[in-house]
């Protein structure tokens, strides 16, 4: 019989719609300001912190509308943006510096939204708003890096030159000293550093020491590593914006030394502000096993061995030199060991770093090779009776603190390669976040957040209501339109595009993409495809009816004659869409997302569900005429 759906085909539709309807309904509830406090490094927030915390907001008028514990942290809900910075502000005064702080925009939607994997899609800066961060580089903790590597190769030079030296040691205030064991040494030594190291510099040595070379890096070399680490910090925290999965975040410089980071609509603001601010990075170097950790303890380290400490506290002896870095990681994934249950990262290293892992593991089977982690933490300054220092602004102030430590120190059992395994991580959490800053790129010199604020819209409120109204008011004409012209036809069509509307804000949650203003154009442009599909559909109907055929028939051939024309339609523009995707950024990328999804949804609805409609109306009984 003509126009009648099978059971299956009536599951499919409301397969489709129902859970479509449920997605896109925390979109409805909104966001509230809030504030995320996470623990760094394993660290838990304890029940009694956060009821400590909570104390301090509960008070009549402060805003707070409710506060939540979880194995993640706290989170805490704020009726206004100026109740949100109020309470951040106490709660730095409050907390150590092992806790991170982030303000954050939460969904409003109930909890049992949530618990069901339905949430609001993100919205974009120019919509929403989001996470603003004005961070600053350290140029001299890149210098001070430098001059510690050149320490190393001041070393390698002199050696090859044969030219014999007590010892090169970097200068607290910068620079490297050489003493040499010969006098009449110097010119040649001077002479090995101008030439195979030019970016060093040599100064004159006060006082009598003719034995005593002193080079520092050139003003050209610190000019250029200046800007050499600033493209580097801003390509890398792109990168670790990547593994976050923020959609459209911007990332520019400001300044000599500035990058700003906006972070549209991110939810896990805290674990975002630990992971952009950290400078975290590998060394791999080889334990000093031929000297006493006690006695170097008690005395002073033997030359080119240093003392660290592992996370236990226990000291440990390490010699000086760097086999390989993070620079040399290529790739990272943490895991858990399936023997011991503990977290676990798994390195991949390049092939530099594999040649040179190879070598030094072959080389010391049966003695230990240490995992340095060298991280720069924000340390909050206090005066001299410990209470925090504030800034003009009443901002806390926060100082660099560099901390080292050994995270395992294994035996070498066999030769390595390409790939090992960091054991000894203290949590879950840590070795997620490690692995990935190793995959994003290491920050070639510390980075401190300076200043962070939940920003409005970009647009302005009034300009995005404007947007808004004016798609209201033109799906209202189309709406009018269709039901004047087509009359019950034009109501399947109505029903068609405003389910249309929903899926697509539906696959936009589920997916968690952004919406931005130019996405909003791909939803207009969505909306008119959709229309268009409906209107060469009743088109054809009606031609059917005018050459006579019967109202069933031309129902039947209306939709199958329709068919191939929508598809050949849409399946060109979604061409073209995924060529925007893979090609654009930014603003034309959110354009192509929606333009992709509306497609998609425009062909079911227009094709699946006005037929179904059709069909539930008409199919399967006499019609004399249709009302179209």
């Amino acid at each position: 019989m003509l126009n009648r759906y099978g059971w299956w085909q009536w599951l499919i539709i409301v397969g489709v719609i129902v859970p479509g309807i449920f997605f896109a309904l925390p979109n409805l509830f909104g966001d509230d300001p809030g504030i995320q406090v996470r623990g760094s490094r394993g660290t838990d927030l304890s029940s009694a912190d956060f009821d400590r915390l909570k104390a301090l907001v509960a008070q009549p008028g402060s805003g707070l509308i409710r506060g939540s514990l979880d194995v993640k942290g706290a989170s805490f809900r704020f009726a206004t943006p100026e109740a949100q910075l109020k309470a951040r502000d106490l709660f730095e005064d409050e907390l150590e510096d092992r806790y991170t702080i982030a303000l954050t925009l939460l969904p409003a939607a109930p909890a049992w939204f949530e618990s069901m994997s339905a949430r609001p899609m993100y919205l974009g800066l120019d919509l929403r708003g989001g996470v603003h961060f004005l961070m600053e580089v350290d140029m001299d903790g890149a210098i001070r890096r430098m001059e510690e590597r050149y320490v190393a190769d001041l070393r390698s030079a002199l050696r090859t030159a044969k030219v014999r030296h007590r010892g090169v040691r970097r200068k607290s205030e910068g620079g490297s000293d050489i003493t040499l064991r010969k006098v009449s040494d110097q010119d040649k030594a001077r002479e090995t550093i101008l030439r195979e190291l030019p970016d060093l510099e040599l100064t004159d040595v006060e006082g009598d020491t003719p034995d005593r070379v002193l080079a520092h890096l050139s003003q050209r070399a610190k000019d250029e590593l200046s800007e050499i680490a600033l493209e580097q910090n801003i390509t890398a925290l792109r990168n670790r914006i990547d593994e976050l999965g923020v959609a459209e975040p911007v990332v520019q410089r400001q300044g000599d030394r500035r990058i700003v980071v906006q972070l549209p609509g991110v939810q896990a603001t805290a674990r975002a502000k630990r992971i952009l601010g950290r400078t975290a990075t590998l060394e791999m170097m080889l334990v000093d096993e031929e000297h006493n950790v006690d006695s170097a303890v008690s005395g002073s380290p033997p030359p080119g061995s240093r003392i660290f400490h592992m996370r236990d506290g226990r000291p440990i002896l390490l010699k000086n030199r760097v086999i390989y870095s993070g620079d040399n990681i290529v790739d990272a994934a943490a895991s858990i060991d399936t023997q011991t249950g503990g977290p676990i990262v798994s390195i991949t290293l390049d092939a530099a770093g594999a040649r040179i892992n190879q070598r030094v593991t072959g080389k010391n089977i049966g003695k230990r090779m240490a995992v340095l982690y060298i991280e720069t933490r924000a340390k909050i300054k206090t005066d001299a009776q410990g209470r925090p220092m504030k800034g003009p602004q009443g901002r806390t102030l926060r100082t660099s603190q560099r901390v080292e430590d050994v995270i395992t120190a294994p035996v070498i059992r066999d030769q390595l390669g390409k790939r090992f395994q960091i054991e000894g991580l203290d949590s879950v959490t840590e070795g997620q976040d490690l692995a990935l800053m190793l995959r994003a790129g290491s920050l070639a010199a510390p980075v401190e957040i300076i200043e962070e604020r939940t920003v409005g819209p970009s647009l302005g409120q009034a300009n995005i209501s404007q947007g808004f109204r004016s798609v209201m008011i033109g799906f209202a004409l189309v709406l009018i339109f269709m039901l004047i012209y087509y009359r019950t036809f034009g109501l399947f069509a109505n029903a068609a595009l405003a389910l249309n509307l929903v899926l697509m804000v539906a696959v936009l949650s589920v997916f968690q993409a952004t919406l931005t203003l130019p996405g909003v154009a791909g939803i207009v442009l969505t909306v008119g495809m959709a229309v268009d599909a409906n209107v060469l559909i009743f088109e054809r109907i009606r031609e059917e009816l005018r050459n006579g055929n019967s109202p069933q028939a031309s129902i039947h051939m209306g939709y199958n004659r329709a068919l191939s024309t929508i598809v050949d339609a849409n399946i060109t523009t979604l061409i073209a869409a995924l060529v925007l995707f893979n090609f654009g950024t930014g603003p034309i990328k959110g354009f192509a997302v929606t333009l992709s999804i509306g497609i998609l949804t425009s062909m079911f609805t227009a094709i699946v569900l006005t037929r179904g409609l059709v069909n539930f109306f008409y199919g399967g009984r006499r019609v004399e005429k249709l009302a179209i």
